[in-house]
């Protein structure tokens, strides 16, 4: 995720998009500065079609905390799929991530700190430990932390101030003697994405990928 910010203020990269990005974890970017920033952030600036589209692309890019790289190889991979329009493969493929899983769950209180968790060996997959961030979650697949897992300051923090206050409808999640656990009961929606998209234009960024 730091890689994919390339270490701008994530309340900048929001207000340069003009939304909030859940993913990031820092809510309240719009509320006090709801224009992009620096000096000229406030004056009105017409966008080409180009940049358009280069920011709706970039929404999905900062919030799911993937560099461009990746995600035009995702892309490429959604495309192969005939059964829906690439671009819902797409998102429902971001969707099925353990670390957006997880942040979902509101067990974390970023994308970039459940990636942490998951890479620490916080995260549990079927009672086993599992360590890529980037790993697809299947229906019935169940989900918990490890006793420390339940302890770190990531999860206390999501708990306390969760960034996404429901949880989507495919995830199931309940108690688990003091701690939690949670069940995939579907396939997520393209509709679950997290915050205003338009899908169309990152169709026709990425027209020319095959």
């Amino acid at each position: 995720m730091a890689k994919a910010t390339m270490g701008r203020s994530r309340f900048k990269i929001q207000r340069r998009l003009g939304t909030e990005l859940p993913g990031l974890g820092k809510p309240g970017a719009l509320e006090r500065k709801p224009y992009g920033p620096g000096v000229h952030g406030m004056k009105r600036k017409k966008l080409s079609d180009y940049t358009i589209r280069l920011i709706e692309k970039q929404k999905v890019m900062f919030h799911y905390g993937v560099r461009e790289k990746q995600l035009v190889n995702l892309v490429k991979k959604a495309k192969k799929d005939k059964s829906r329009a690439w671009v819902d493969t797409l998102i429902i493929g971001l969707e099925k991530r353990i670390d957006n899983v997880i942040f979902r769950l509101n067990w974390a209180p970023s994308i970039l700190a459940a990636r942490q968790m998951v890479v620490h060996g916080h995260v549990l997959v079927n009672g086993k430990p599992v360590k890529a961030p980037n790993q697809i979650l299947s229906v019935n697949d169940e989900i918990t932390l490890t006793e420390k897992g339940f302890k770190t300051g990531n999860y206390l923090q999501a708990k306390t101030r969760p960034r996404i206050s429901t949880v989507p409808a495919n995830l199931a999640k309940e108690a688990a003697g003091e701690n939690e656990k949670a069940k995939v009961l579907a396939e997520p929606m393209p509709e679950d994405i997290p915050f205003p998209f338009e899908k169309r234009l990152v169709t026709e960024y990425y027209w020319k990928i095959k």
